[in-house]
């Protein structure tokens, strides 16, 4: 194929090789990354904490800084996209199907189940859900988010480097990164991105599968979830094929119109004045308690530590696979803006969407369990059918919900197979058609092999694992981004 890179073959070689193991091994593979889950939890979520805290400060700075008057681009490149299809795009890449998902399920989860004190059912568990599932796909999420995207965009736009993770490490290692370390940099970054962008397709097949079963009786189970992904797999690749200003610019403008309209029908028909109130409090809980929230590592007996390794821990490490995806496909959308604008929009808008649609989701799910309807009896991806079931215009919510998640899945997968394509041809980007659609099968293949050894447990496990190699290239990144926002600093003031 033209425009390969060696990068590319390295990669689908080891991911065809994890996926046979997977299937000629089912139970060995998830008895095997529940193992090193494990591990790594135990030992490295100390750092995860630091590393996502560390994040948040050092984007911030650079947003506040003199480095945020540069521009993404040259000095008079303007802007590709309007603000309005700007964030569109940034959620449907960043987290799409994971709102959908988790957004009724995870509070109640932290209100009902299991909350980071170990206190259930009461109002303060409730409330804390709420301000916790803020945290989790808030500010420290799309800091992450807007380093990784700024350093590639920076160095491929401001200094015409090509579109690679390896290209921003130049800084600090120089010509190296043209070598066969910058391939294992290269080689590390596509792997994770596959099995970051697999996790969210696993997800988005077994929510899919779950509203079908509820509203049609369509069986539950991994036959049912092969078709979804087999009919979602070839949608998409039509999509990628049509390319990043056509097929993801009108998908993602449709999951915007999608989810506004189911975010609205909710806040209406469901109790309206308890949502407003609640998301007033807890987002001001989530702020006035943020520091303690970025720092808590549950060190001693009896600090739950179980639920930290299972849901702050889990997420800052799915988010961390996910960093080289969804940051250079915010990188591949924002030439043209400069620094400031960027890392504010990056920062801020995300964070307060993600909020309003949890407390929107959350309050109603955990109104709706108050009311004597026991919604933590029902499988995380059937909580928010069964909440709609108690709300008017149930089979209308059911509907829209199932729509956007196939939307949010055909956008996702898009993206990727564009990301995936650009990593793995030296930078171009416009990558192949033949190439993103290699990618695209890969990732449905992994997503399958993953739902069938072992379900969301064995999707969960292998996240965990795959994002530990892939921070230490972050804390890289942070390392040369600086160095080189410093030197062009320096450089525009000699030019004065």
């Amino acid at each position: 194929m033209k425009k390969v890179s060696i990068v590319f073959y390295i990669t689908l070689a080891l991911v065809i090789i994890a996926v046979a193991l997977g299937a000629a091994f089912p139970a060995q593979f998830e008895e095997t990354t529940n193992q090193i889950k494990s591990d790594v939890a135990t030992s490295f979520g100390w750092y995860y904490m630091l590393l996502m805290s560390a994040l948040v400060i050092f984007a911030i700075f650079i947003a506040v800084s003199p480095y945020g008057r540069i521009r993404l681009g040259k000095d008079n490149d303007k802007p590709d996209f309007s603000t309005t299809t700007w964030v569109a795009m940034l959620f449907s890449a960043g987290m799409g199907i994971g709102l959908v998902f988790y957004g009724a399920a995870e509070p109640l989860s932290h209100y009902m189940t299991s909350s980071p004190t170990g206190e259930t059912g009461t109002g303060t568990a409730f409330k804390q859900g709420l301000s916790y599932s803020y945290f989790h796909w808030g500010l420290h999420v799309w800091a992450m988010y807007g380093i990784v995207a700024l350093a590639l965009a920076f160095f491929q736009f401001r200094k015409d480097e090509p579109g690679l993770i390896s290209a921003t490490l130049k800084p600090i290692f120089g010509e190296k990164m043209n070598g066969p370390l910058g391939i294992i940099i290269d080689v590390l970054a596509v792997f994770a991105t596959v099995f970051g962008v697999a996790t969210s397709l696993g997800f988005g097949a077994v929510q899919i599968n779950g509203g079908l079963s509820h509203l049609f009786g369509i069986d539950v189970g991994f036959t049912s979830q092969f078709v979804i992904i087999s009919i979602v797999t070839v949608l998409f690749l039509i999509s990628a094929w049509s390319g990043l200003s056509k097929g993801i610019k009108y998908l993602s403008n449709t999951n915007m119109v999608l989810a506004i309209l189911l975010l609205i029908v909710v806040l209406i028909v469901g109790p309206t004045l308890l949502i407003l109130n609640m998301f007033t409090e807890t987002f001001g809980l989530y702020m006035q308690n943020l520091i303690e929230m970025s720092f808590r590592t549950a060190p001693l007996e009896g600090d739950n530590r179980g639920w930290l390794d299972g849901w702050t821990i889990f997420y800052w490490a799915w988010w961390i696979s996910w960093a080289p995806f969804v940051g250079m496909f915010i990188a591949r959308i924002s030439r043209g803006r400069t620094i400031r604008q960027f890392l504010t929009g990056v920062l801020i808008l995300p964070t307060l969407v993600v909020s309003i649609w949890f407390a929107a989701f959350g309050t109603t799910a955990g109104d709706v369990q108050n009311s004597g309807v026991d919604l933590t009896q029902y499988a995380t991806e059937l909580v928010l059918f069964n909440m709609f079931d108690q709300l008017p215009l149930s089979l209308i919510l059911s509907l829209i919900a199932i729509m956007l998640i196939a939307s949010f899945f055909i956008t996702s997968a898009d993206s990727a197979t564009f990301v995936l394509g650009i990593q793995s041809t030296s930078g171009s980007l416009t990558p192949p058609n033949n190439v993103k659609i290699v990618w695209g099968i890969a990732q449905s293949a992994v997503a399958l092999i993953l739902l069938y050894v072992g379900g969301l447990t064995a999707i969960q496990n292998t996240i965990i694992v795959a994002a530990l190699p892939f921070s230490f290239v972050m804390i890289l990144m942070i390392i040369a981004l600086f160095k080189a926002l410093n030197k062009e600093v320096k450089f525009a003031t000699r030019g004065k």
